[in-house]
Order: C-alpha cells, then structure tokens, then sequence
C-alpha cells in the first residue's frame, strides 16, 4: 500500500528563525517573520518537494516553557502535538544566545517521544562559527545541523538530511496497487465515517453523534463489481478560525493530505445544513488540487421531498458554486445505504473518463468548428487566431492550444472553450487543464 507523505514540524522557542526557515523552505513569504518573539500563534503548513520526495511542513508557534500566558500555554500544547503527530521533527535553536533552559526542556520532550529529530542550528552565518555548535551536543540530540535560515546557506543540505528519515521512498517509486483511491472528505459529523461503514457492511470506524470522532485518515479495501477500492475516511475539515486545538489541527493537515492521495474526491455534505462557505472552501481546494469529483449529498432520508426536490437542489448547489456544473451531484443516506453505490458506479465511471486521450485529428476538427462559430475577442485591434490544439497528457487532461496571442485568450473564452469540449467529448467529473502557448 502507498505510504502517506510525512509531516515534518519545526519546534523550537520563540524568535529562533522557525518560520523564516518554514518560508524558505515552501518558496513563499507565508508565515509571519518579526524579530518580536511569539509571532507565530497559530499553526501553519505547507507542501514541500525535494529530491523526489514530499513532505508536509508544519511551522509551529514558539515553545515557551515558563511562560503563564493562556495563548502561549496553547503554543506549548501545539508544540507538544507537533512532536506527537510528526514523522520528523526540526527542532531548532539559536547559535547566538547558546543553550537556554527552554532548549532543555524541549529536548526532554524529544527524547521522551523517541521521535526522528534533526537538531538545527540556526543562524550559523559562515564556517567560523561552526565550531560553537558542537555545545548543542548536551542537548543530547545527536549532532547539530548548522544552517542560517535568512541566507538561506546550508538549508538544501538540511532539506537532503531531511528526506532521509522518511520511510517513504521517492514518488517515482513502485508502489503496491491499490485500485481507485477515494478520499471521503466534509465538515465533521457529516457522515464520513458511516460511509465507510456501509460500504464496507461493517464498523470499521467509530461513529457516534459527537462531532470529530475521526481524528486521522483510515484506509480500508473494497471490492465492487470486479474492481479494487481503497477508501480514505478523514478527520473533518473546520475553517481554520474554529480549529480550537493541536490534535484537530493536525488531523486537518491529514485529510488534506488524503485528498492529495486520492484518484477521486467524495465530498460529502449534510442535507439538513445545506452548503455553507466551509463546504464550498472544501469542494474548492479538491479542485484546486485537480482532483475528480463527486458531491454526496448526505442524510436524505431527512428530507421531505417532492418529485422536483431533486432537481431544486441540484440547481441550487450549482447557482451558489457554478463550478458544479462539471460535476455528479448524488443524494444518499449512509445511514439505511440508500444509493450509497451509485458513490462507486460514479467514481468509476469518473476515473475512466480521466484517462480518456483525444486523438489530435479529432480535437482539431472539433476546434476548427468551434473557432468557426465563435472566435476569440481581438487583442490590441489584432487578430487572435487558434490554429492548432493537442491533449498533452491526461490525468488530469491537459489540453494546449497554439495562438497568435496566448494573452490574448480572456477568461470567458477559456470558459466557452471548456464548456464546448466538455459538450463534444465528456470529462464529467474531471478536472480539465487548458493551456495556451505561441505558435512557432
């Protein structure tokens, strides 16, 4: 079976370089960098690849182990779940003020969890002051790493010492099949795990009434009219405003990454709630991910209905998220199994059409009468002519199309092209990429 991508959390007191590290090594200016110690409260995470493989970093806020204050009692409590949660924990300190007792205290926590640790010397600007590290050896850690996270000098020899703690191999790697994966994704107590529990005829996963009782990602095999299932329960997703505490923050960063691993995206939502901002923030970011999509609409069984209820909601799904057009809306109850396969008829069918190639001669025949109807607006008074489009790859497909003036393709005529190819040649379900570049 494939592994997760691990998470690596970076620890260490406040005002060390932790989050100028984690910007450093996502690529962007993402966490708050200030020389005041304790900026970073809240936990932030990012996606990072090195060397062929992946990895989830997670910048923690500044461990204080004396401090009273409620809001930094909290950081310590992250702190501690970062340890808990994390394949690898960064734990790093500062060159210039040396071994503190907080340092102390967090080693103790390390060596307490028997956790991976790279101990990362920060600030360590050149050679000459390599040889003071080696005081970080009481820490009793191992050897220091030193680095100078806003110079960046020595942090791509941490990131290749990094990777070597993962029990992961690189992504190109053989890996077991393990069929269609499905990441079953929503809010909490939306009916994820009772799902999972129906399909598989049994109680895989606990379920009660309580909101959160899914703390991590779980894999559990199906098998279905001759075919190979794994299916990925998850935490639920909260809006990062309500996510109260360390545990449930790191089970977000895993459903996350379950939605990474996934073929197809189950995004379910509660018919007695309808579909707020954080199911929208959900369905959103599966595409962004150009992930395959199914919307399950669940606890139908709830509603009174109508012989037109079906289609009412499905248009008001669609008027509050157009996007939806694209996509198989299914209304099921997990609870008495109604319709709960036409989730798998769905998601095979989907991930058929994913790996759908369109011969080039038939895509450009389909263009030429498609430009014909309707060319593209003029840019700068001139002309904007598409002459040539070819499927560049599929899953997700990816369509490039050779212009006079790549600039010159406006939003809405990428629209009414994705709508006039989806017409002709399918993809519901499917995320689909189109491209445009000059022709030579």
């Amino acid at each position: 079976m494939a592994k997760s991508i691990p998470i690596v959390s970076i620890i260490g007191r406040p005002n060390v370089g932790k989050s100028t590290l984690f910007n450093r090594f996502i690529g962007r200016r993402d966490a708050i960098v200030d020389s005041t110690a304790g900026v970073t409260r809240d936990r932030k995470y990012g996606n990072v690849s090195w060397s062929g493989h992946e990895f989830i970093l997670v910048d923690t806020g500044g461990y204080d182990a004396k401090s009273d204050e409620p809001i930094l009692s909290s950081v310590r409590k992250q702190a501690l779940a970062a340890v808990d949660e994390s394949e690898l924990v960064l734990f790093v300190v500062d060159s210039e003020t040396g071994i503190t007792a907080g340092d102390e205290e967090i080693a103790k926590v390390i060596l307490r969890q028997s956790k991976k640790v790279i101990l990362v010397v920060n600030k360590v600007d050149d050679k000459t002051r390599e040889p003071d590290i080696y005081d970080f050896m009481k820490l009793g850690l191992g050897e220091p790493f030193p680095i100078s996270a806003e110079s960046g000098r020595r942090t791509g020899d941490l990131l290749e010492e990094a990777v070597k703690h993962f029990n992961t191999s690189p992504a190109n790697s053989i890996e077991e099949d393990e069929g269609i994966k499905i990441a079953i994704v929503g809010v909490p107590n939306v009916g994820k795990s009772s799902l999972v529990n129906r399909l598989l005829n049994k109680e895989q996963q606990i379920v009660t009434d309580i909101p959160g009782t899914t703390r991590d990602s779980a894999d559990s095999k199906l098998s279905y009219k001759g075919k190979i299932y794994t299916l990925i329960d998850t935490a639920g997703i909260r809006r990062k405003a309500k996510i109260k505490d360390a545990v449930e923050f790191y089970s977000t960063v895993r459903a996350r990454r379950a939605m990474d691993r996934a073929d197809v995206i189950v995004a379910m939502l509660d018919s007695m709630r309808g579909m707020d901002k954080q199911d929208v923030h959900i369905i959103v970011e599966a595409l962004d991910r150009r992930k395959c999509l199914v919307v399950a609409v669940n606890k139908w069984d709830l509603i009174k209905k109508t012989n037109r209820t079906h289609k009412e909601w499905s248009e008001e799904l669609k008027d509050r998220l157009p996007l939806l057009e694209n996509y198989p809306i299914e209304f099921i109850s997990a609870l008495d199994g109604q319709r709960i396969h036409k989730i798998l008829d769905l998601v095979s069918k989907i991930q058929k059409e994913s790996q759908k190639n369109i011969k080039t001669k038939t895509l450009n025949d389909w263009l030429t009468q498609t430009v014909a109807h309707t060319s593209p607006p003029s840019y700068n008074n001139r002309f904007v002519k598409i002459t040539f489009v070819n499927q560049a790859k599929a899953v997700p497909p990816t369509f490039v199309f050779f212009t006079n003036y790549p600039k010159g393709i406006k939003e809405n005529y990428k629209r009414f092209l994705e709508h006039n190819l989806r017409a002709a040649f399918g993809f519901h379900g499917v995320p689909i990429t189109l491209l445009f570049k000059a022709k030579n």
